[in-house]
């Protein structure tokens, strides 16, 4: 095929850009021919393949499912579905390869592929970087696919069931799906539970007209704020595009930051699991290392990143998992993936349990003051050199760094971390200290490095 196929767009974690620019029917049918044949030469014949509810979806998984035909492997469509319930089909139908097409909390002109190759997960970092040369070799198989079409949805349902015991206290929740693909779903499934449910943004809605579909991003919040504190909810839940992360509001109309929500979770479970380690990513707030040292487990401080994260807490045997995007891992009485539908049922389950509010389940965390991340636009060929800047001055001041993923320099009262986003031509920062003051000196000090570099 004479298709123009952009290197950027196979990042670290999935295969994203811009549509029609750089992601296109033209490119997903090459990839469809590249994944085919790829996956024929580690001995797989069928894959799944989903997509989410973005308005360049259904063409894309048209001309990706083509591509794939076309090389002899049958495919397994499932339609239109959150990136949840394509993992829980990869598992359902025992079939490992598989395609999800999203963009997940990108905007709304963004799509991509998130694949997996076999049983390991997502492709991430050198195996995404492996298919694109892959695919420019141009060496494809020719066959005959066979297509078929498979609903998830009851059978995901069943399994929120299966691993989920309420209490006898109801439950006022407002569910926010920001007109993402959990619109589709999550009422039916909140409504099945002894939980009162109230909607709000819930027509599926590719365009996203009320908000940018990403919960963890306070802002984006202030309508499910608003109706929390206009109904006397308990809490208010909302997730992102293709539904694999959560956002928590409290019954004052808070925002729990994720890595807080993960102490509910910790405190909670302690008690009951095995292996008494907990992993979180290098954005999350000293609060949770500090909280998980204190029950006298151990913390694990690792890179940002699903793809990442996920494998890292099945590798490592753990109960639980996550990372301050949204991304949390249940492998206690759940099968690992990342669903915001689930996370936010866990909390709602706690809650069931108990005559606190969601607010007091974090009483006694210590206080520090944090920044949001913050963005930075430098292109894809210049973000990396910008983090090497920031790694070469913090050596240079002799600052203690943990370099796993970017920089992240830890002093005695705060930290700064500062890295290449892996999802868009951006350099993030955050910041956090224990005093406002000190949380001030710590981002100037790091800012003036990145912005000295435009």
């Amino acid at each position: 095929m004479n298709v123009e196929l952009d290197r950027n767009i196979f990042r670290e974690y999935d295969i994203r850009g811009v549509y029609p620019i750089t992601i296109n029917e033209n490119v997903a049918r090459l990839i469809g021919l590249g994944f085919g044949s790829y996956i024929q030469e580690i001995g797989k014949t069928k894959c799944i393949v989903g997509y989410d509810n973005r308005l360049s979806s259904l063409g894309l998984h048209d001309a990706l499912v083509k591509g794939i035909l076309q090389t002899g492997v049958d495919v397994i469509s499932l339609g239109l579905v959150t990136t949840p319930m394509y993992y829980y089909a990869l598992i359902h139908y025992d079939v490992a390869p598989g395609i999800m097409i999203t963009a997940s909390h990108n905007p709304k002109d963004d799509n991509g592929f998130k694949i997996a190759f076999d049983e390991r997960g997502n492709a991430k970092g050198g195996e995404i970087q492996g298919f694109y040369r892959y695919i420019m070799k141009g060496n494809f198989y020719q066959g005959e696919g066979r297509l078929t079409t498979k609903n998830i949805e009851e059978d995901y349902i069943k399994l929120m069931h299966e691993s989920l015991a309420f209490g006898s206290r109801r439950i006022k929740v407002v569910l926010d799906p920001g007109n993402g693909t959990t619109s589709i779903i999550a009422k039916k499934i909140y409504e099945s539970f002894p939980i009162d449910v109230i909607m709000i943004n819930d027509t599926s809605d590719g365009t996203f007209p009320n908000h940018h579909p990403d919960p963890c991003v306070e802002s984006n919040l202030s309508q499910l704020k608003e109706k929390v504190l206009e109904t006397n909810a308990d809490l208010g839940l909302a997730f992102d595009g293709d539904g694999d992360r959560v956002g928590v509001v409290d019954e004052k109309g808070c925002y729990i930051p994720t890595d807080q929500y993960m102490v509910i979770i910790i405190r909670n479970i302690i008690d009951k699991v095995r292996n008494k380690s907990f992993l979180y990513d290098v954005k999350c707030s000293r609060v949770l290392e500090d909280e998980i040292k204190k029950l006298g487990a151990k913390p694990v401080c690792y890179r940002t990143g699903n793809s990442y994260t996920k494998a890292k807490v099945r590798e490592l045997d753990m109960a639980f998992g996550g990372e301050l995007s949204g991304h949390v891992y249940f492998r206690d009485r759940f099968l690992g993936f990342d669903s915001g539908l689930y996370a936010g049922l866990r909390l709602l389950e706690i809650l069931s349990f108990t005559d606190k509010t969601t607010s007091s389940l974090l009483d006694g965390i210590p206080t520090y003051y944090s920044t949001e991340e913050m963005k930075f636009p430098f292109d894809d060929d210049t973000k990396f050199a910008v983090v090497n800047q920031v790694l070469d001055y913090a050596s240079d001041q002799g600052y203690s760094i943990n370099n796993i993923d970017g920089v992240r320099v830890d002093f005695p009262d705060g930290w700064a971390l500062v890295r290449a986003s892996n999802t868009g031509p951006n350099v993030t920062a955050r910041f956090e200290a224990k005093t406002e003051k000190r949380l001030k000196e710590i981002e100037e000090e790091f800012t003036s490095i990145i912005k000295n570099n435009k």
